[in-house]
């Protein structure tokens, strides 16, 4: 039977609105292989959001070799027929997507994840990553021209991978703006200690080796995780305001420096807690390694490791990132400052708390000691480039913004503005742009003038 003229123009007409439909949901495509952060391009990846990593990893310090399996839960954003993983150097044996195999290329630190079945905008899937080998520390300039990641020491390793070495020891989407939560089960030789992040789920001895279970339930940046691992003395309890606290150290360490490690975690995490807002993770503590050849720390989500503690003013920076830099965490790394300018004026703050200097006072004997032709004052502390995005200025003048907004908007608006600013991002991510706006929302100024000069103009500004 035929169709009338009018039904035959109407079937065309529905034909036609079905085909719009069609098309404007695209079919499944590749995702990025990177989130496009001008630093590093091809850090974290496109088209999948990711929710929660477990890592299972073994490591023996005699052969010093990785075995892992890292299975990460995400959440498609886009119709993906592909997607990538960041992995550094390691050999990977085996991919699986939803519980089937999967291919997989590699192309530098870039695995490429075909799945059988592409995979559905909104919907969540696992992928499984077997792999191996031995992690190699990354090197150059960035890092005070120090090695960082996966470091081999006399009776382990210390694992602090800021900005792009999380992916030298597990798979990942290795970029701050792509946190999830993690379980990460460590397996080492009997006798050594394991420590991560969050709170230990459990640990136990089987044969010759020893089982280490942790978890972080708070959302986490890939650079801030760890499985440092070695002869520790460790030490629990809570501090004075509740909150629980772990510090395990180097026993070589000891009494080297005479900081009272677990004293001084205690006390700055309940100071931080009253000036910065509520601490935003389950425990606090530290972890404190006899590792020279790092000569630096790291805000370590929940512990900071430390290479050695030089003095009390490195535990009060470190914890003060937890608040800027782990629970509010960086957009793109141009925005650096907004967590080494904010956990350096805290070190002002400390002093202040302490009665030694105030703020005001550190901050003129920075700018006094530097010369206008200084090149300190030609790094530009709002988007200081990658080979010098941990220069002294990005946290020296970075503490001068915040003293000179301080000193514009005057103390009530300044503490005010500090916890609305962890309270408003907290477990996300921030830029630049935000904290400007949210600084004049609650001093109620006009501020452009003041972030222009001290954040992005070259020069030493006049006071």
């Amino acid at each position: 039977m035929g169709l009338s003229r009018s039904a035959r123009l109407g079937a065309v007409a529905t034909a036609a609105a079905s085909f719009f439909v069609i098309a404007a949901s695209p079919g499944p495509a590749a995702g990025d292989p990177g989130i496009g952060d001008p630093y590093f391009p091809l850090l974290g990846n496109g088209g999948f959001d990711a929710r929660h990593y477990t890592l299972d990893v073994a490591y023996n310090p005699d052969t010093d070799r990785l075995d892992g399996r890292t299975t990460l839960t995400a959440r498609a954003t886009q119709n993906l027929s592909s997607f990538d993983l960041d992995l550094q150097k390691l050999e990977v044996t085996g991919v699986e997507v939803n519980g089937r195999r999967a291919q997989f290329t590699r192309d530098g630190d870039e695995i490429r994840i075909t799945p059988r079945q592409s995979l559905r905008k909104g919907h969540d899937f696992t992928v499984a990553v077997t792999y191996g080998g031995v992690p190699e520390p990354l090197s150059g300039p960035i890092v005070f021209g120090s090695d960082y990641g996966w470091m081999k020491t006399p009776d382990g390793v210390f694992v602090a991978c800021e900005p792009n070495a999380a992916s030298t020891w597990f798979p990942s989407s290795d970029h701050p703006s792509d946190k999830a939560t993690y379980d990460i089960r460590i397996k080492t030789p009997k006798g050594l200690t394991a420590v991560s992040n969050g709170r230990l789920v459990s640990t136990y001895d089987k044969g010759g080796s020893t089982y280490t279970h942790w978890r972080e339930k708070k959302p986490m940046a890939t650079y801030l995780a760890t499985a440092t691992i070695g002869k520790f003395d460790v030490r629990t309890g809570k501090t004075p305001g509740g909150i629980p606290i772990y510090t395990a150290i180097d026993p070589v360490l000891q009494n080297s420096n005479n900081v009272d490690v677990y004293g001084v975690t205690a006390e700055a995490t309940d100071y931080w807690s009253q000036v910065f807002g509520p601490y935003p993770f389950e425990e606090t503590g530290a972890i404190v390694d006899d590792m020279p050849q790092a000569g630096f720390s790291l805000e370590v989500q929940s512990k900071p490791v430390y290479s050695a503690v030089r003095n009390e003013t490195t535990i009060v920076h470190e914890l003060a990132h937890q608040w800027f830099g782990d629970s509010v965490s960086v957009a793109h790394w141009k925005d650096i400052w907004l967590n080494e300018g904010f956990a350096t004026y805290a070190q002002w703050l400390w002093a202040e708390h302490r009665g030694t200097r105030s703020a005001h006072d550190s901050f003129l004997a920075g700018y006094d000691a530097r010369p206008a032709d200084n090149a300190f004052w030609q790094i530009t502390v709002g988007d200081p480039q990658r080979d010098t995005m941990f220069a002294s200025a990005v946290y020296q003048r970075g503490a001068m913004t915040l003293q000179v907004l301080r000193e514009r908007i005057g103390d009530k608006a300044f503490f005010k503005l500090l916890p609305a600013w962890t309270a408003l991002h907290r477990y996300g991510n921030a830029d630049t742009a935000d904290f400007i706006r949210l600084a004049e929302k609650v001093s109620g100024q006009q501020l452009d003038d003041l972030f222009r000069t001290w954040l992005f103009t070259t020069g030493k500004p006049a006071l």
